[in-house]
């Protein structure tokens, strides 16, 4: 049976990553889906210095070398959306954006996203003032006022993070002391640039294009302050309170409770055989990165078993993981074809890119629109690195256009194809330029027929605009949908903006968080994530 594996799967956080090496050091077939990052909420977190063995660390470094041990025992992976789960029948299939994939068991690792609180003006001021990610739009408010609402853990150590941008920060905590452990609490509580208001809970931001006062309320004293910032200025209001799980997968399929938390077993199995769950997705009392582990060495442990019965009941046997060889192996072997250290390609980024040239089916033209910045010299060494790699892309330089320095993506005929990075497509970006190259030549991402017809329908010309920041993990969703309507509807272009370098597009349209998505001249500014379906749905309006 085609792509047939012991287990998928879904999430690639650190409970996920942990299964995928227990699972494929098993000699398991396993492969990891991950719709926007490998690693996880975790990622956005500079500093981890609670993790048992690793001393001092960040989010993004610990869960890649979680993702490398997977990969060296023969883990698979894939960047794709994960769509609808099919859990019937002996043999489950895995509907995702890049097709279907066989199955005995699957493990639900999809972790949870940060949740609002509903004060007023939330909603209205949402990428106007009002954020959920410190490390994405910390920078936008340099010495300016800021309010972390919040009492957990990541209220404390964000709101450290936030004083190397913001002027003060006041942290507001509706209990009365932080909720998370006393060592986590203590630096904000001690820090000169942070005043802790206990007991306090939001009942008002406002402002007019952007957010410039809030307002809360003592709830022991009932005494009410309303703050507002001198000459106009703008201030920031980080929201902390707590996650949502991310289970629609499977909310019409097995057992979660009030709030929306998959209910397992001891085992980390939920309701339905063969479906397992592990990681902040789960009811549990403790959600940090060391208790995702366990799960997920639970976990997997309990599917190496369920995979088995499978593998005797059904009379199918997976491939098995092929192991990478140890460096030790390799001393002393070059590939002549692959650019050495110096690169600015690491291996990991070597190995997608291969994958993706590989798929190509037509060559594509890289234009650049260079200025006289150093940013425009990055963009060049980077994309004649990236040339380098395969016979399937040219670079042609232009003169410099009126928003450089910039990339388009053109067909071999020189013809756009509708998208452009203006900036330089690193950090988190760089797999979102990666698939936006797949999708323009072809085949490109699969889609569901239904959203593929609605995208057809679009026969008003669509020029959108989407606002990242390089550091923010919430962007490339937003980025890809995007680039894939362009290379689907020729009446669509989709251009990619790292607001480090375009400053007057972030005055013009008030920006004070990312992803921000402007279509046209402005006749919609919308914040957050989309997939592709809320993205045509939004166009459809």
């Amino acid at each position: 049976m085609e792509n047939l594996y012991d287990v998928v799967i879904v999430g690639g956080g650190p409970a996920g990553l942990t299964a995928a090496l227990y699972l494929a050091r098993a000699k398991y077939r396993v492969i990891v889906i991950e719709k926007e990052h490998f690693g996880g909420q975790i990622t956005i977190t500079e500093e981890v210095v609670n993790y048992p063995g690793v001393e001092r660390t960040s989010g993004k470094e610990l869960t890649e070398h979680m993702r490398r041990q997977a990969e060296h025992f023969g883990a698979e992976f894939m960047l794709a959306e994960v769509e609808s789960l099919s859990l019937k029948d002996d043999v489950k299939t895995v509907h995702t954006s890049r097709g279907q994939l066989k199955c005995f068991g699957i493990l639900l690792a999809t972790g949870a996203h940060p949740r609002s609180v509903g004060f007023t003006g939330e909603e209205e001021f949402k990428g106007r003032g009002v954020a959920y990610c410190a490390t994405c739009d910390g920078e936008f408010f340099t010495d300016k006022e800021v309010f972390v609402v919040g009492g957990g853990f990541a209220a404390a150590e964000e709101s450290v993070f936030l004083t190397k941008y913001a002027r003060h920060v006041t942290i507001l905590v509706r209990e009365p002391d932080f909720t998370c452990a006393a060592a986590t609490a203590e630096p904000a509580k001690n820090h000169e640039k942070i005043t802790v208001l206990t007991n306090t809970e939001v009942e008002q931001v406002s402002g007019d294009s952007s957010l410039h006062s809030i307002r809360y309320r003592n709830t022991s004293t009932g005494e009410v302050t309303e703050y507002t910032a001198e000459n106009n200025d703008n201030i920031g209001v980080f929201v902390f309170a707590g996650y949502a799980p991310a289970t629609a997968l499977i909310r019409d399929l097995a057992e979660l409770n009030e709030q929306g938390y998959v209910i397992t077993d001891r085992t980390m199995k939920t309701s339905i055989d063969g479906l397992y769950a592990a990681g902040d997705v789960c009811v549990k009392p403790l959600r940090q990165v060391v208790t995702a582990v366990g799960d997920g060495a639970l976990a997997a442990t309990e599917l190496e078993k369920y995979a088995a019965a499978m593998q005797q009941k059904t009379g199918l046997q997976p491939e098995k993981p092929i192991t990478a060889p140890k460096e030790s192996e390799t001393a002393g072997i070059k590939n002549a074809s692959v650019p050495s250290e110096s690169s600015l390609f690491t291996s990991d980024m070597l190995a997608q890119l291969d994958t993706v040239f590989s798929r190509m089916a037509s060559p594509l033209i890289l234009k650049l629109q260079l200025d006289d910045r150093p940013v425009s010299d990055e963009l060049r060494s980077y994309m004649e690195e990236l040339v380098k790699l395969t016979d399937k892309l040219t670079l042609v330089v232009e003169d410099g256009g009126e928003e450089t320095p910039c990339v388009q993506i053109c067909r071999a005929d020189g013809s756009w194809t509708g998208l452009a990075f203006h900036g330089v497509p690193g950090g988190h970006e760089f797999t979102s330029f990666v698939l936006g190259l797949y999708n323009a030549s072809g085949p490109g991402q699969q889609l569901d027929q239904d959203v593929k017809s609605d995208i057809a329908a679009i026969t008003e010309k669509q020029d959108l605009k989407v606002l990242v920041s390089l550091s923010c993990t919430m962007c490339p969703e937003l980025v890809t949908a995007a680039q894939k309507l362009a290379t689907e509807n020729s009446n669509i272009t989709a251009q990619v903006y790292d607001l480090n370098h375009f400053p007057k597009i972030k005055e013009q349209y008030n920006v004070m968080s990312v992803p921000c998505l402007i279509v046209g001249d402005g006749e919609i500014v919308s914040f957050g994530k989309k997939n592709i379906r809320q993205l045509v749905d939004l166009l459809k309006k």
